[in-house]
């Protein structure tokens, strides 16, 4: 293994399950019988090579208990369609969502596995009307298959994109209408939300500035985070994985990141729960 700047270590996630839920999330497993703070999102709420992640880090600052509901490559779907998560949600004093890619969700175009998101499954017959020139049996990720959907036909391709922004919005507020307490949708990344080319190079793809003011009078809070440009610099220091797994790492977001994003984080859940920070 390599832990970079640290010392040679394995990190242990200790995978746990809530209630009945299917889905494994980072352990430690916490209490729900406390006043809890939720957090759902995806890898890098997880904290995926990171020995601690964010929601740790802030559990730390704002001594209230933090529940790490990140899942590696989760949509939308996993949090919408499971009815104790939300529950959870719903629970909590505050939850903070994580603005999570458009193209890992089912939608009219295309199904996706309900735990792994982001795993293709099939095609609709709309989608293969539309790209009757495609073999949609070569895909195995939704990002994979996207990817060649926009380089066949960017025109034709525009649709698809569309139908996923629109979807995203529209599962978005049915998930914030499980949950009627406090809520702080967070942007973590390395993107600017104001400057995203065609949207399909960096997490969360596809979403837009306007995607996220459609839903800011749906929220408590808004908190941008991203990515310093000493954070990025850092590489995989501090991160802990083994050989095979460097090039997954060099992909993500490292401690110093992790610690950007607990530090907007603090002051505002600190309000939101009624502490002092």
């Amino acid at each position: 293994m390599t832990y970079d700047a640290v010392g040679q270590g394995s990190l242990d996630y200790l995978p746990c399950r809530y209630g009945t839920s299917k889905v494994l999330f980072r352990g430690p497993r916490k209490s729900l019988k406390k006043p809890y703070i939720a957090f759902f999102g995806g890898t890098e709420t997880y904290g995926k090579f990171v020995a601690k992640p964010f929601p740790d880090l802030v559990e730390e600052q704002i001594g209230m208990t933090c529940v790490n509901l990140g899942c590696t490559n989760a949509g939308i779907e996993v949090f919408a369609s499971d009815s104790y998560l939300t529950e959870i949600g719903a629970g909590a004093k505050v939850t903070v969502l994580q603005v999570l890619s458009a193209q890992n969700m089912s939608n009219r175009f295309y199904s996706v596995h309900p735990r792994r998101n982001d795993r293709f499954l099939k095609p609709s017959g709309l989608l293969e009307a539309i790209f009757r020139d495609v073999d949609f049996a070569e895909f195995n990720f939704n990002k994979h298959m996207l990817t060649h959907l926009n380089a066949v036909s960017p025109e034709r391709f525009r649709t698809v994109r569309e139908e996923l922004q629109i979807a995203w919005v529209g599962r978005m507020r049915h998930l914030l209408g499980r949950i009627p307490g406090k809520t702080v949708l967070l942007w973590f990344g390395e993107a600017d939300p104001d400057n995203r080319d065609n949207g399909m190079t960096h997490d969360p793809w596809l979403i837009t500035r306007e995607m996220i003011e459609t839903l800011r009078n749906e929220v408590t809070e808004m908190v941008e985070v991203q990515a310093s440009e000493h954070a990025r610099s850092q590489g995989t220091i501090g991160m802990v994985f083994s050989e095979m797994e460097r090039p997954a790492a060099q992909t993500m977001l490292g401690p110093v990141a992790h610690q950007e994003a607990a530090a907007a984080l603090v002051p505002v859940l600190g309000k939101l729960v009624g502490h002092m920070v």
